[in-house]
């Protein structure tokens, strides 16, 4: 078939040429596809086909010659509070990176999902929100990569972070703080964390509240509504950033661009 159509979410635009651009966006199906997408600045198709806009895009694929290109799009989501939130505007650049870095984590319609769902609901909320929003998508992107620490309890002592149900506004946090372990790729407790060192400060751990540490754990196993009602403090928030962000980029194996341009901002 050389006409085709595909529900497709815009991830980059480059140009290619004095007027024609090279495409790449997310598709259920096939992951990450890349088409020339020709005309020049007074196109409208060219204004449609922006990183950010989702919809469905029509394309004529030339066996013989090998190549795609975008023939029209009926974009059905905009996104247009990331033209007035530069936060907004980088950490949907920061996610579309992750996804295109780490290649959908070989699970392009969960990450199809995922991607589009962080992008709507950012979409929907203020910037403050919006940054535990960030953290609760890279939290479970890094989970769809198979390298998410288990945060219900000490690696080493097996004591919970927490005493309760995860769903109950009574929930008690039994230890004050866990230490994330590099090398173990997991949280310790405190009394674990000084009994297993003679020289604790000779080993790479990233600190952060049990609080904190819980609500890691509500985004992987609860409904999304419990993790968003969760409130956080400044402090744990920012920790919590700093966490995902190293995990993230840990886990993509190279230097994530966004993270380290955008520093001030995300």
């Amino acid at each position: 078939m050389r006409n085709i159509q595909k529900e497709a979410l815009i991830l980059s635009v480059k140009s290619s040429g004095e007027s024609n651009r090279i495409v790449s966006f997310l598709t259920k199906d096939e992951g990450i596809l890349t088409s020339i997408l020709y005309g020049g600045p007074k196109s409208k198709l060219r204004s449609l086909v922006s990183p950010f806009n989702s919809g469905l895009l029509y394309l004529y694929n030339d066996e013989s010659k090998h190549s795609s290109k975008i023939t029209d799009f009926d974009v059905i989501k905009y996104h247009l509070t990331f033209r007035e939130s530069l936060f907004k505007t980088w950490a949907a650049t920061l996610a579309i990176e992750v996804v295109m870095t780490t290649k959908c984590g070989g699970s392009p319609n969960e990450t199809f999902t995922m991607l589009n769902g962080f992008l709507d609901g950012l979409d929907l909320l203020d910037e403050s929100h919006g940054q535990t929003g960030l953290i609760r998508f890279l939290w479970r992107y890094i989970g769809l990569l198979g390298v998410q620490p288990d945060s219900t309890q000490c690696r080493r002592c097996h004591r919970p972070f927490y005493s309760g149900n995860l769903t109950d506004n009574a929930l008690q946090y039994k230890l004050g703080r866990a230490l994330y372990s590099h090398s173990e790729n997991g949280f310790v407790c405190t009394d674990c964390y000084r009994a297993s060192f003679d020289n604790p400060e000779m080993h790479q751990y990233h600190q952060l509240s049990s609080k904190a540490v819980v609500y890691l754990q509500t985004t992987s196993m609860c409904e999304p509504s419990v993790s968003r009602n969760m409130k956080l403090s400044e402090d744990e928030i920012a920790n919590l950033k700093g966490f995902v962000y190293s995990l993230i980029e840990s886990a993509a194996g190279t230097k994530i661009k966004t993270l380290h341009s955008g520093i001030g901002i995300l």
